[in-house]
C-alpha cells in the first residue's frame, strides 16, 4: 500500500506460515521502481535480522514494528526508530486494515469459494482492485459547495 492515498499497489496470496509472507513482501518489493527511496511498513511478524538485511540490501528502509519481546531484541535499531518518519509510517501502516475488512465483508475473502492458490490469488486481487476503486471515488468526491449569503 502506498501511503499518500492509501491505495494497495500490490497484492499476493501466499501459505500463512510466517515464512512466505516475508518472502512475497521481497518480491513485491522488487517489482517498484528504483526512482524514489523507499520504506516499508510492517507488523512485528517482519521483524527478524534477515528480513530487515534484505530491506536494506534493496535499499529499502524497514519500518517494521520493534518486536522487542523476541528473543534477541528488535532487528530495529535507533537509526531507523529516531526518525519522525518511523512513527508516521507505524500509525498509516494500520490502513491497509481497511482494505482487508472491505474484502472480507464485501469482497468475500474471509471464507473463499475458489481452492488452489492461483485462483484464490486472483480473487484476492480482484477484490483490492475493487477496494481501490472504491477508495478512489471517496477520494475524488468533492466536497459540496458553500452557499454563498
Amino acid at each position: 500500500m502506498e501511503n499518500r492515498n492509501g491505495l494497495v499497489v500490490g497484492a499476493l496470496v501466499t501459505h500463512a506460515d510466517g515464512m512466505d509472507e516475508r518472502a512475497a513482501a521481497l518480491a513485491m518489493l522488487d517489482t517498484v521502481p528504483e526512482s524514489q527511496p523507499k520504506t516499508l511498513g510492517a507488523d512485528k511478524a517482519y521483524d527478524t535480522p534477515d528480513f530487515v538485511a534484505d530491506c536494506r540490501a534493496r535499499n529499502v528502509i524497514p519500518h517494521v514494528a520493534s518486536n522487542t519481546a523476541r528473543r534477541g531484541g528488535s532487528a530495529i535499531d535507533a537509526r531507523t526508530t529516531r526518525h519522525v518518519g518511523y512513527a508516521l509510517s507505524q500509525t498509516i501502516r494500520k490502513r491497509i486494515e481497511e482494505h482487508f475488512g472491505w474484502g472480507k465483508t464485501v469482497g468475500r475473502i474471509r471464507q473463499t469459494v475458489y481452492r488452489g492458490l492461483k485462483r484464490v490469488d486472483q480473487h484476492f486481487k480482484l477484490t483490492m482492485t475493487a477496494s481501490n476503486i472504491v477508495r478512489m471515488a471517496r477520494i475524488m468526491t468533492v466536497a459540496p459547495q458553500e452557499t454563498a449569503q
